[in-house]
């Protein structure tokens, strides 16, 4: 079977462990009785296209798709190859199933409720920080999500009588402008969307957040154990080990039309303390006792 992963094999490494231990768990050895062909774009989207075609020339049985740009990338390349879902943000909306009961095609899997999310991500910063006006929203352009997830973001921003400023960064060599452009548009915060090539690069972006002396909200948790302030956000490894469930049902000869699209009902709050405080900021009691995560 093929993995596509979108960013690089060490930014997805532990997501990668968890899927193969829930593999695993269900009977699939690596070296007896499943060989897995893991391809990476590294952060390049526009690799993608030509690494589906490859899983699809080495003939893998089925494709576990890890975003939404590989998943768009899978269904290119084959409309016969079973291809499963990890991270898609709105699988109706973005054309990978008919409906998420009845998916009717060769893609099934995990569908995030991402836009939602993000909404959740600027109402609990503006809990933390209701003096903050000007929040800056960082987007990846070339993600397929791109305009639903701005679009998501200008509502909440709007709804709370916050100006939204959009920002973007399709890869590492935009960083510093993105970052550039934050500080030129005098953001009081920012709010970085759930994307897999900024999470790609979520060193070198948390070390010019700490640089420009701003507080940021993520879409990922693995930006806030990098130095973030907070996230809101599902369990990635959980949806590995649901990806996991899929591909074991389809080898044992299932068909993707005929599993349901899964969401995601658990999403947690993670609050970096230490970030916090390097900021100056004080966090609610209340904010404190909802989390489900405090990184001290």
């Amino acid at each position: 079977m093929g993995v596509l992963l979108t960013s690089s094999e060490a930014t997805s490494g532990h997501l990668y462990t968890a899927f193969v231990q829930a593999m695993n768990d269900r009977g699939w050895a690596e070296g007896r009785n499943i060989q897995y062909l893991v391809v990476s774009a590294r952060g390049d989207v526009e690799r993608l296209d030509a690494l589906a075609k490859e899983l699809i020339v080495n003939k893998v049985e089925v494709i576990v798709a890890s975003t939404s740009a590989a998943t768009l990338a899978a269904q290119r390349a084959t409309k016969t190859v079973p291809i499963v879902m990890v991270a898609v943000s709105n699988a109706i909306d973005s054309g990978f199933v008919a409906s998420l009961a009845k998916p009717a095609g060769n893609i099934t899997g995990v569908s995030n409720q991402r836009e939602e999310a993000l909404q959740k991500v600027i109402s609990i910063l503006h809990e933390i920080l209701p003096g903050a006006r000007r929040i800056a929203v960082l987007l990846n352009q070339r993600n397929p999500s791109y305009e639903a997830m701005w679009a998501a973001a200008e509502s909440a921003c709007a709804a709370l009588d916050l100006v939204a400023l959009r920002v973007v960064a399709s890869g590492r060599e935009q960083l510093n402008a993105a970052v550039a452009e934050i500080i030129r548009q005098r953001s009081q915060a920012v709010v970085v969307v759930p994307d897999p090539v900024l999470l790609n690069e979520r060193a070198s972006l948390q070390q010019l957040m700490q640089a420009a002396r701003l507080p940021v909200a993520y879409g990922l948790r693995e930006h806030v154990t990098a130095g973030g302030l907070l996230s809101y956000a599902t369990d990635l490894t959980a949806n590995y080990r649901s990806a996991a469930t899929y591909v074991d049902r389809i080898l044992k000869g299932a068909r993707p039309a005929d599993l349901p699209v899964e969401q995601p009902t658990k999403y947690e709050l993670v609050i970096n303390l230490r970030s916090a405080k390097a900021l100056g900021i004080t966090i609610p009691q209340s904010m404190l006792l909802r989390a489900d995560a405090l990184i001290q």
